[in-house]
């Protein structure tokens, strides 16, 4: 089967050849031409092994979290099963030699340095993921699919024997196949997985075989029953000097929200790792998130979020909802449990959207619709994908709204990201040329208030 593959990755390997007719001539191996055909014929190919391998695993995993979801919202007693399910992922981590896992920031580095991406990275994100959920976790599945795709990703090129580059590319179209199947977005999951790299610098040589992986999986995933997210604005404001301006607060304060999500998740996760023992650690998320649930007496914030979402495009949410929804997520995926950051991205960006665009005066489905691409791209740092996502999941009419709030949003949020290991190619504020990772611009920014400070 490999050897078929292979010969089938070379468009002209079944050339004939005689002494009249060579097979190939070499000089024309060297033009654009062929390699432009080549790159094409090949990924092709593999996009179409990706899409269709990649994009069933992606829509067997929205099925199964679909379950658990279903599980959890039919029984009240999930929630004290969380515990439970807390220590069976630290075993299962733990009997895979895996007690480290990196996760969304190891496949970063994976294309940025090379950094292999072990095969157990799918199973085990997979099967914790859903015990997340089975235990109502406020987790999302959108982050898990990128970690899922980019390990196929990965085994597919060590099947196959492809070299680095190609094999970065593969783990591209795997992260795009996976979250495509499980969101629907086919056009934003192909360049959000190009884009999120390297903020700036985005990988076009990938830019075929992503697309075509997506919109092969989006094909297939509804063959599993897994139907498209989607959130359509029916009625928009109109365009005028107002509107603009109040939808430049809300992408701004917005701005703000995100970052207050990103250093709260990072935080947690910093505190969370002073107490050494893994299984102590996540016994403990599980029992702040059980006593905060009670405590606050409601079930909203469990889960990834897309019933809030509903409710916020109805114009009908809690002023609190986005503070604790951020709360909720930072307990549950600091303390070392499964999951995606994405849906309860897109879940504290609707309600804090809803909530502060009524305030000011917007309609609830423009301003929860804002609100959604503003914080996903204020933890992402993908404008272009940002803008798209709002495009797929709320329909064109309100591109022109979108495209002000992802502006403004990503802008002012600076630095900060839900991913540490994410590559900023050029200053957001100048065109300068930084190439630096994340994580070494917020130490760099905490050295210089330090020693202002002093």
């Amino acid at each position: 089967m490999r050897d078929i593959v292979r010969k089938l990755l070379n468009p002209l390997a079944f050339i004939q050849t005689d002494a009249q007719h060579p097979r190939i001539d070499e000089n024309f191996k060297e033009t654009s031409l062929y390699r432009n055909v080549h790159y094409f014929i090949k990924w092709s190919i593999i996009s179409i092994l990706i899409g269709t391998s990649v994009g069933s695993v992606g829509a067997i995993f929205a099925r199964a979290i679909e379950f658990a979801t279903t599980f959890w919202m039919g029984h009240s007693y999930a929630l004290f099963l969380l515990p439970i399910c807390g220590l069976i992922i630290v075993f299962l981590y733990h009997f895979a030699g895996a007690d480290a896992p990196r996760g969304t920031n190891l496949v970063l580095s994976s294309i940025s340095t090379g950094e292999k991406i072990t095969s157990k990275m799918a199973p085990l994100i997979f099967v914790s993921s859903v015990l997340t959920h089975l235990g109502s976790g406020s987790a999302g599945r959108e982050g898990a699919a990128l970690q899922i795709g980019g390990s196929l990703g990965n085994l597919f090129a060590r099947i196959f024997k492809l070299n680095q580059l190609d094999r970065n590319i593969v783990v591209m179209c795997g992260m795009s196949a996976c979250f495509s199947a499980l969101f629907g977005t086919p056009l934003s999951a192909g360049i959000f997985s190009m884009e999120i790299f390297s903020v700036g610098g985005m990988y076009y040589a990938a830019l075929i075989p992503c697309l075509f992986s997506a919109y092969i999986a989006a094909a297939v995933a509804p063959f599993w029953g897994v139907a498209p997210e989607r959130f359509v604005v029916e009625s928009l404001p109109n365009w005028d000097i107002k509107t603009v301006l109040l939808l430049i607060v809300l992408s701004a304060a917005t701005a703000i929200v995100s970052i207050a999500f990103c250093v709260m998740m990072h935080g947690a996760e910093h505190q969370y790792h002073k107490i050494k023992k893994t299984s102590v650690r996540i016994l403990v998320a599980a029992l702040l998130f059980i006593s905060v649930t009670l405590l606050i007496g409601t079930r909203d914030y469990c889960g990834g979020g897309f019933p809030l979402i509903e409710r916020c495009m109805e114009g009908k949410v809690r002023p609190e909802a986005f503070f604790m929804k951020m709360l909720m997520t930072s307990i549950v995926i600091g303390g070392g449990f499964k999951g995606g950051e994405i849906v309860p991205t897109f879940t504290i960006g609707a309600t804090f959207g809803c909530f502060f665009g009524t305030l000011i005066g917007l309609p609830p489905q423009i301003s929860t619709a804002c609100g959604m691409v503003a914080c996903f791209v204020g933890v992402t740092n993908c404008p272009i994908a940002s803008l798209i996502m709002g495009l797929e999941l709320c329909g064109g009419s309100g591109l022109a709204f979108y495209a002000i709030a992802v502006a403004v949003s990503f802008t002012l949020s600076g630095y900060y990201g839900l991913y540490s290991a994410q590559k900023f190619a050029y200053s957001k504020t100048m065109p300068m040329y930084i190439n630096a990772e994340a994580e070494k611009i917020r130490q760099n920014r905490k050295k210089k208030v330090s020693s202002k400070n002093t």
